[in-house]
């Protein structure tokens, strides 16, 4: 196992959406300014490190994760002195923190491919990317049949100036986000160095999105008509995810990351179904921590749930890492909706808050969670900014619907989020009037409350508790686990209360509950902690 000295083995991370969390400056986005004003109410809550999501230089056709300059602040987002700040006073708190890379594509504006598009096919500028030719009567196909992840063809054609076309070029994402081509020894060597650059700058570590497309398969093959090409690679045989290449870079990464003192992290954004495939990414000199999307992902079932631990712990331990859990980040539904309308989804969120923190491992929350926030499913059409609107056929209306702006305090939007007359980028519910962090944190009931007293509770456990859980003997739909000699979490998943056969102390319960009968009566969609 991982010494314990490893500041990742049982942390929880607390992901911020720079352009979601504070806006200092009233221009409606937020900033590393806004971030770091507001990091002392991170502490507060109990968190041990935030991740910040993309502030590099940025058109934002893909909300950051097109970068233009991978060492500058986007100055919509502040300067490297802002950012310096940042890491100062987040240290000073006792808060780590770790950065997004993107390292599978860059911007359409970056230099490097702004310099591919004025060369010649064949040019040293082209090979930095995936450029070929194209197949059929005057090269007028796409080199193969391979989708964007935001819908439509991954391919897009170069024309010249005078309009004529020439080659295409390959990207998974949006457009303006070419994919680099990693069998290139000039992408090494220039990641190498960004990540030397930010390390350099005090960051504990990286957040590497997309973290299993680096590398493709060079005879870029079709894949089967019908094959969804989607970002969780469940059968892993996508020629463009989770190829076997992906691992020597990392090995490259984790040197660098061990030549600086005080542990700096390499977590794996890897939509990688398996979790055997998974954990080969945190081999022995590999990456520390890779996202357990298949956790992310499982329904409100007991059954799901209990084979994903199962399976994570199991193929994590093999290679001698700890495990990740999360329920949300920028990138899906918010899971107080997905896990039900109305009421429900709350409850099973709260009580989801309580298995999820209660495991063995590090956790990451994702921002607003901790508020109990709903996706917002009803933006309108002429908000919407996510490439996926619009690359789709406004069909799907991709990811804007968990990037509202958070409410801290107040009663009307923005909720203090910036000034009062500040139009934020997305606009905020009225209806978060109740949710925002200053109504909840004057009541013990809210879920701003049990989030803070989970984490308090959590770090006592994590001090105290062995890496492990041992199952406990349980009704249908009811799962109960043992952590150590005396804590025990129990959540039932069922739509009746339930009867267990534990008493002891209830520690706390992610709805209000009174006496500590036994047996313990627990109620529908409902967890709790005991010291039994």
């Amino acid at each position: 196992m991982q010494p314990k000295s490893e500041w990742w083995h049982s942390a929880v991370i607390y992901q911020v959406y720079v352009r979601s969390f504070a806006d200092s400056d009233g221009d409606g986005e937020g900033d590393l300014t806004g971030v770091r004003r507001r990091l002392p109410e991170l502490a507060a809550l109990g968190v041990d490190a935030v991740w910040l999501t993309p502030f590099y230089v940025s058109p934002l056709a893909d909300g950051g994760y097109d970068v233009a300059d991978y060492r500058d602040v986007d100055p919509r987002f502040g300067t490297l002195a802002d950012f310096d700040s940042l890491i100062a006073s987040a240290h000073d708190l006792g808060l780590r923190v770790i950065i997004d890379v993107v390292p599978n594509h860059t911007s359409s504006a970056h230099r490097w491919f702004r310099a591919a598009v004025e060369s010649e096919p064949g040019n040293p500028e082209r090979a930095r990317y995936i450029f070929r030719p194209g197949k059929g009567p005057g090269g007028d196909e796409p080199p193969n049949n391979w989708q964007s992840i935001f819908g439509g063809p991954a391919w897009t054609r170069l024309k010249r100036p005078d309009g004529t076309p020439e080659e295409w070029y390959l990207h998974l994402f949006d457009a303006e986000q070419p994919d680099l081509d990693w069998s290139n020894p000039e992408v090494h060597e220039e990641f190498e160095d960004v990540l030397r650059f930010w390390l350099d700058r005090g960051v504990d570590g990286f957040r590497v999105d997309v973290a299993h497309g680096l590398v493709k398969d060079p005879a870029l093959p079709d894949i089967a008509p019908g094959q969804r090409a989607d970002l969780l690679d469940g059968s892993t045989r996508l020629p463009y995810f989770d190829q076997d290449g992906v691992h020597d870079i990392y090995r490259r990464w984790n040197a660098i990351a061990a030549s600086y003192p005080g542990d700096r992290a390499l977590v794996a954004e890897a939509w990688v179904e398996d979790a055997q495939r998974v954990a080969r990414y945190l081999r022995p000199g590999e990456l520390h921590q890779a996202f357990n999307f298949e956790y992310l992902v499982a329904p409100w079932d007991a059954a799901a749930l209990r084979g994903v631990i199962d399976r994570s712990l199991a193929a994590n331990g093999d290679v001698g890492a700890t495990t990740t859990w999360v329920l949300s980040n920028h990138d899906v539904p918010r899971h107080v909706t997905r896990f039900g309308d109305g009421g429900t989804g709350l409850r099973r969120a709260r009580a989801a808050a309580l298995l999820t923190l209660a495991l063995p491992g590090s956790a990451y929350l994702y921002q607003g969670e901790e508020l109990g926030l709903p996706e917002v499913t009803d933006l309108p059409e002429e908000a919407l900014q996510d490439p996926t609107w619009e690359r789709s056929g406004r069909t799907r209306r991709g990811r804007d619907g968990c990037r509202v702006p958070l409410p801290w305090e107040g009663e009307e939007p923005p909720f203090g989020f910036g000034p009062a007359d500040a139009e934020p980028w997305l606009p905020v519910p009225e209806e978060w009037r109740s949710l925002t962090r200053a109504a909840q944190r004057a009541d013990p009931d809210s879920t701003l409350s049990l989030y803070t007293a989970a984490l308090r509770l959590r770090r006592g456990l994590h001090n105290t508790a062995p890496s492990s859980l041992t199952w406990l003997e349980a009704p249908s739909d009811v799962l109960i686990f043992g952590r150590g000699a005396g804590f025990v979490c129990a959540v039932n998943l069922s739509e009746q209360a339930v009867e267990i056969p534990l008493h002891g102390e209830v520690l706390l319960s992610s709805e209000p509950r009174s006496g500590d009968r036994a047996p313990l009566s627990l109620p529908p969609d409902t967890a709790v902690w005991l010291r039994v």
